[in-house]
């Protein structure tokens, strides 16, 4: 019960400081809106997928990508507090509590995950603007997709940011980082097309499955579906499961390694 409750804690406080900083929502909320409302508008007249069925759009193709994108770096913002904790002595603090280094690092991705989530459902809002019917049962297997996916990214960014001593260098390395990660996801094209050195970086980028994995729930059984989905729906999740529970237990041991 000891182990939860300090797994439990470091999860409630990165949730109020995300409830209590309105600013960071609205500005994390920014640049998937610019993508979604102006880029995907933009490109709708352009981009085609050959044979797709009538009234299909470029916006319901980069729909799933954009809420992919704003769990992407909702996820990795999170992962930044730890930076930011070690410089203000709070996570030293933490780290010398008599509880294992272990529910640190759970608690923090728990933490991070939870806030990428409800960033992310946000844009779930917005469905019926572009076109997109989606259930109550549909709207929860998406949010449970959404919660493993930023769990995995979370658990990613927090293995890095375990090892920098400054924000400066967190920055670098995540910038690097993110936008390979949100481009080679299938986000913004299709992986049926590109040469082979791209489909193969792209099959190797876990939020490619998790991306897809959104497009299945939202449009596997419609007429979309056939054109938008690349992987059965059980090849995606377990993709993005195994990603999540390989970055968690490389947090850990970082964490375990820290003095």
């Amino acid at each position: 019960m000891t182990y939860l409750r300090a797994v439990y804690t470091i999860w409630l406080r990165d949730v109020i400081r995300f409830f209590r900083e309105k600013t960071r929502i609205l500005g994390m909320l920014g640049q998937p809106l610019l993508y979604l409302l102006i880029m995907g508008n933009g490109l709708a007249s352009t981009f085609k997928i050959p044979g797709a069925p009538p009234g299909f759009s470029y916006i319901h193709f980069i729909y799933p990508g954009i809420i992919g994108m704003s769990v992407l770096f909702t996820a990795i913002h999170s992962a930044i507090s730890i930076v930011w904790d070690r410089e203000f002595g709070f996570l030293k603090e933490v780290l010398v509590a008599p509880v294992p280094r272990w529910t640190v690092a759970v608690g923090k991705a728990l933490g991070g995950s939870t806030v990428a989530m409800l960033q992310g459902s946000i844009l779930l809002l917005l469905a019926p603007l572009i076109g997109v019917s989606l259930s109550a049962l549909t709207v929860l297997k998406l949010l449970g997709v959404l919660l493993v996916i930023a769990f995995a990214i979370t658990s990613l960014g927090i293995t890095i940011a375990s090892r920098m001593e400054s924000m400066e260098g967190f920055q670098v390395i995540m910038n690097f980082l993110i936008m390979p990660l949100f481009f080679l996801s299938g986000a913004m094209f299709p992986l049926r097309g590109v040469s082979s050195w791209m489909e193969t970086l792209m099959r190797l980028d876990p939020l490619t499955y998790g991306v897809d994995a959104l497009r299945n729930i939202m449009y596997r059984g419609t007429p979309l579906g056939d054109y938008l989905v690349q992987f059965p729906l059980g090849t995606d999740l377990l993709v993005i499961s195994a990603m999540a529970l390989l970055f968690v237990g490389a947090g850990t041991i970082a964490f375990n390694r820290r003095e």
